[in-house]
């Protein structure tokens, strides 16, 4: 979302191959993608995001479109990765093993505060995705975590703008409830939608 005025020149630079036009539009846009699909499926997210960059590679000389309209497009494969996946999970039952069950690995990240903000990260995803429908969920992620527009957003999940619309303000309604009526002690938002 930050190649702005370039992105004419990198896209057309990537449909020719060049690599380095490649991983501009890769590094730009894998961070929301990635946030959007651990938000939606925290086990499978690196393999779900892998498998979007594939699809989208096999795609890219046929796009033609604006910054915006690549976002919606990279978020459409992401959705459609997530919707085979589940496909094939409901199929085919197993359980997945932790990534806690692996040795951690030293790095180089301040641990306490990525700690403190993948918690904070995790209690929103939970929020939104225990309090919504799925539906509505996928719409607040893609228009909060991924950042996406309203017009991405109703591409990437097949609805009309004015339906994502729609459902985005019933979902900020329902958790503005949710949260005024939480327990007593816990914060509450009185916040008036319009």
């Amino acid at each position: 979302m930050t190649l702005g005025d370039r992105f004419d020149v990198v896209i057309e630079a990537a449909r020719r191959g060049e690599e380095q036009a490649i991983t501009a539009l890769y590094l730009d846009a894998n961070p929301a993608l990635l946030r959007y699909l651990r938000a939606r499926e925290p086990q499978e997210a690196d393999d779900l995001c892998s498998e979007t960059w594939l699809r989208v590679a096999r795609w890219l000389p046929e796009f033609e479109g604006d910054e915006r309209r690549w976002l919606g497009f990279v978020f459409l494969v992401a959705r459609r990765c997530l919707n085979d996946h589940w496909k094939r999970q409901r199929r085919r039952r197993t359980d997945p093993v932790s990534s806690d069950a692996f040795e951690p690995r030293a790095g180089t990240i301040d641990v306490e505060a990525a700690g403190i903000q993948s918690l904070l990260d995790r209690d929103a995803v939970a929020l939104v995705t225990g309090a919504l429908s799925a539906e509505q969920a996928d719409v607040i992620l893609l228009r909060i975590v991924a950042g996406l527009g309203v017009n991405e957003v109703a591409a990437a999940i097949g609805k009309r703008p004015g339906a994502v619309r729609t459902i985005q303000h019933r979902a900020l309604k329902r958790l503005a409830n949710q949260l005024t009526e939480s327990p007593m002690g816990a914060p509450t938002v009185e916040t008036r939608l319009t």
